[in-house]
């Protein structure tokens, strides 16, 4: 598909742009991190990549290194504990997301796609193959963050998914781009790897990360 060289080529310019205009925030976060708690800055989990192929999407380290190893963090005991001050404020305002870039400027993720599932979530995983939606390049945002996010039900994500992967195209993209940038506006939660959550529950789920080192 001609558009897909479009998107990689549009993929490549906005994150070195983005590297380059950023560097000064990433070197904040990166102080601020290190000073409210010592270890690593950035923190990598498995995901689920275009034709299902796995990668390791990055983030910034919002958790205490000492932290239980795989194991959700709404199922530890005092879940607030293990979340440093930094920490904190990196997911309620989604800075922690900011590493992916990335992952965008090597290709294993584009700007806009399908969120990348976590690589046990065989369920959202599997509803996504029946509409084509592993077909298409992952993403930083897309349509189904703008039309529910993470609360969403997991036949209904994928449904949304698939339409993306049906439309994908430039207008589509700029749609997601924007679409995306009102959700923030509007404080938007995201529940990270969840699917299918209740408003009431988004608070406790959306500490459910679990996190791994960078090597």
């Amino acid at each position: 598909m001609v558009y897909l060289k479009i998107k990689r080529l549009i993929d490549i310019i906005l994150s070195t742009l983005g590297l380059i205009i950023l560097s000064p925030v990433f070197l904040i976060l990166i102080i601020a991190i290190k000073l409210d708690s010592s270890g690593y800055v950035l923190f990598k989990q498995k995901r689920v990549g275009i034709h299902k192929s796995h990668f390791y999407i990055l983030k910034f380290r919002t958790m205490r290194i000492d932290t239980p190893k795989n194991i959700p963090t709404h199922l530890l005991e005092n879940p607030d504990q293990w979340i440093t001050k930094v920490g904190k404020f990196l997911r309620r305002t989604s800075l922690d997301e900011l590493p992916q870039i990335i992952n965008i400027f090597k290709g294993e993720m584009s700007i806009i796609g399908p969120r990348p599932a976590l690589w046990n979530q065989y369920d959202l995983i599997e509803e996504r193959d029946k509409y084509g939606a592993n077909d298409v390049p992952v993403g930083l945002t897309g349509w189904a963050q703008i039309n529910g996010r993470d609360e969403l039900e997991i036949d209904v994500k994928a449904r949304l998914d698939g339409e993306y992967a049906e439309k994908i195209g430039f207008l589509m993209d700029v749609r997601c781009f924007f679409g995306t940038i009102f959700s923030v506006l509007r404080s938007d939660g995201v529940v990270e790897g969840g699917t299918g959550i209740k408003a009431g529950q988004a608070s406790q789920a959306a500490n459910s990360k679990t996190e791994e080192t960078v090597k």
